[in-house]
């Protein structure tokens, strides 16, 4: 039985909408290095931030 990783032993990154750092998640395992949002909402919200 393999031995759990704690939360802090976790890749993060920082969304370029919020620069809040977000940890990784079981969901994200096949396509983390594609993932830039920290959430649906921030991935909405891009454009709108892209242009300040």
């Amino acid at each position: 039985m393999p031995r759990q990783r704690s939360k802090s032993d976790l890749p993060t990154k920082t969304c370029p909408v919020c620069q809040r750092p977000f940890t990784w998640r079981k969901k994200w395992e096949d396509c983390w290095h594609d993932v830039k949002y920290c959430s649906e909402r921030c991935r909405r919200r891009r454009s709108s931030v892209s242009g300040q």
